[in-house]
Parts: structure tokens; sequence; C-alpha cells
């Protein structure tokens, strides 16, 4: 498997398609600011749910009872640690690009995916920058609940999310090359 940004990229664009910045999000497990909310909250579930369980079982209730409890216990379970590894393992399969005519997304939990969005149709393209540079581009609008979810990867939420570069290096120069070559795509209009 290549991990090489720019090799994932290429057989992506048509011959005339120039290449103007190719990269990835970090590798590895991550914090984002919503996990100052779902880490109490996965806990007080998974701890519920255990509880709740652990009640039914050692109380002799009714085996519908003990069924019941476990997706609660499964849910906790991903909540508190699973989402780490979950979100880790699609951010080492996601790679990103920005040619002279798209923005280009190859990411996939089980299967690979492309997104190409046209630069010239890009409507609201949004920077969200920390103080060392890195960053998040937003290639669309966004739905109210966005910010909540903070790009965690929840199962079967990649198909609604809003398109976007998620915590790259030098989030700013991107963002200018997208600009710049939005400016570009409409004086060949």
């Amino acid at each position: 498997m290549c991990y090489d940004a720019e090799s994932q990229i290429n057989p992506e664009l048509s011959s005339n398609e120039q290449l103007l910045w190719h990269g990835r999000p970090p590798l590895g497990l991550r914090l984002r600011a919503t996990d100052a909310f779902l880490i109490p909250f996965s806990l007080m579930w998974g701890g519920f749910a255990v509880f709740w369980e652990a009640s039914v079982v050692m109380g002799g209730a009714p085996f519908f009872f003990m069924l019941w409890g476990i997706p609660f216990v499964l849910v906790g379970l991903y909540l508190i640690v699973g989402r780490f590894f979950v979100d880790a393992r699609q951010r080492s399969k996601t790679y990103y690009g920005v040619t002279d005519e798209r923005a280009i997304i190859i990411s996939g939990l089980f299967r690979r995916s492309v997104k190409s969005l046209n630069i010239d149709t890009l409507t609201d393209v949004a920077l969200t920058e920390k103080t060392d540079g890195s960053g998040t581009i937003t290639l669309g609008p966004t739905p109210p609940w966005h910010n909540w979810m903070g790009g965690s990867n929840w199962p079967g939420s990649h198909q609604h999310a809003v398109p976007s570069f998620e915590m790259i290096d030098n989030a700013r120069q991107v963002y200018e090359i997208i600009r710049e070559s939005q400016r570009d795509a409409k004086g060949r209009t």
C-alpha cells in the first residue's frame, strides 16, 4: 500500500490537468475540540450501560432484558474507545489534492471513494486555522449541526459530511491555492 498522497491523486487526473497541491491529514490517534463534550458523555453512557447490563445479569432478570442492554454496551464501547480508532483508520486512508480544475478527496474506511469538486462551482470555501498554521478547509455550505459533529466519525456519517480538507498543515497556503485556482478558472470562462 502506497501512502504518498501524490501517487494516490495522480491516477485521478485527466491528461491536461495540473496538480497544484497534495496532502493528507495527520496519522494516529487525535483529540478534537468536540471531545471536551464527547468524552464525558461517552463515559456516562458507557458507565450506565455496563451498570444496567450487570444489574440485569446479576439480578436474574428475563433473558430479553439481558439482550436489550447489549446494543447500549456496544455503543458505549464505540463512543469511549472505538471512535478514536475508526477516525485514525479513516484518516490513514484519506488523501487530498487541488488541481487547476478540481478539489479531490480520496478516502474510504472499507472501500475507496473519490470525491471530485469542480473549482468553478465551489461556492462556500471556509478556512479554520490554528495558531500553528494547521487547519481545516471546508468546501461547501455547512449545515447547522456540522460544528457539533466536529469531524467525528460516526458510522455512516461520512456520506452526509461536508467535503473538507481536515487537519492539514499550512492550511492558509492551501486555501490561497484554491482561491487562486478559482480566480484563474473564472478568467478562462
